[in-house]
């Protein structure tokens, strides 16, 4: 009886080791609030449900559009095939805006994930009711028209810049005031303390359907199914801007770790559950893995940076 017990529980130990084999721990560069915290959670979710890890855990480490989190998870997680950080288009502009030491090439970059396009809002009581409204007052006068947004550096604040440009506003006159996370951001547009917000569509869409925040515009090249709001072009404003979001491994894992991560990552993406959150988040599904997104990914770091030297955020 007791060689079976020790038998048993040697087996119960194997089998336990094998459930936990790929637990994740992700981590959420910014405050809970924001896309990158909705992204770790939806991720937090699916793998989950889907039985691709039986436990997941989200840990938030906000600041300097993800730099501080992205430093401190490649300093404590080399060779950690358990490790996840989530990251994007905000967090390319931020390591350069930042000057950053720490930068993408210091993980392990698995996958981009989905697409999101901006939107630009006011709160519901502002005397601004259109894009021209607010084109108006940014051209009579820049820096009283203050902008709610993500990160110095990150999507939110290129895209205010780009809009100021295509207006024939000098881009570096803007006042964009920066929070950490979403949710932050979300109290400053709603309290009425700033003129106009902008950031992810998905981050405002419960408030502006219930009527607290007017949608003026959206940064597609054409109008979104479901999203009732002029693009920038049809307000007279010819620049579009598409934040993309991706997750990323830690730096010093092995080929055969990064694959096997890939591969989850893959089901993910592939399984009914992501992609009704895709549905109802409004996210597209931007993935792309392997040489195809390493290539990618150097493009968009070499483009964001000649975006940001033509608004003035990089020198």
């Amino acid at each position: 009886m007791i060689r079976i017990s020790l038998a048993a529980a040697a087996v119960s130990a194997v089998l336990a080791t094998q459930a936990f084999a790929n637990d994740y721990t992700i981590t959420a560069p910014a405050a809970p609030g924001g896309g990158w915290d909705q992204t770790a959670r939806t991720m937090q979710t699916v793998l989950q449900q889907e039985g691709i890890s039986k436990s997941v855990q989200v840990v938030n480490v906000p600041g300097a559009g993800g730099t501080i989190g992205l430093a401190q998870f490649a300093a404590q997680n080399s060779g950690n095939d358990k490790a996840l950080i989530v990251g994007g288009y905000v967090m390319v502009g931020a390591i350069l805006t930042n000057a950053s030491p720490v930068s993408l090439k210091d993980v392990t970059p698995i996958a981009r994930l989905t697409g999101e396009y901006e939107a630009v809002v006011v709160p519901a009581a502002s005397d601004i009711k259109t894009m021209a409204d607010l084109v108006a007052k940014l051209k009579a006068d820049p820096g009283a028209v203050s902008w709610a947004g993500g990160s110095a550096g990150g999507t939110d604040h290129i895209a205010a810049g780009l809009i100021a440009k295509a207006a024939g506003v000098d881009p570096t006159k803007i006042n964009y005031i920066a929070y950490s996370g979403g949710g932050e951001a979300l109290a400053a547009i709603l309290g009425s303390q700033v003129t106009a917000g902008i950031s992810g569509y998905g981050e405002f869409e419960a408030q502006v359907q219930a009527g607290a925040l007017r949608l003026l515009a959206i940064t597609s090249d054409e109008r979104v199914e479901g999203i009732d709001a002029p693009t920038l072009k049809e307000s007279g404003l010819d620049t579009s801007i598409q934040n993309w979001r991706m997750v990323a491994a830690a730096p010093g894992i092995s080929a055969e770790q990064k694959a096997a991560i890939t591969a989850d990552i893959e089901k993910m993406v592939n399984s009914a559950s992501w992609k009704e959150q895709l549905a109802t988040k409004g996210w597209a599904n931007t993935y792309l893995a392997g040489d195809a997104f390493d290539a990618q990914l150097d493009a968009d770091i070499a483009s964001t940076e000649t975006i940001l030297k033509d608004i003035g955020l990089v020198k």
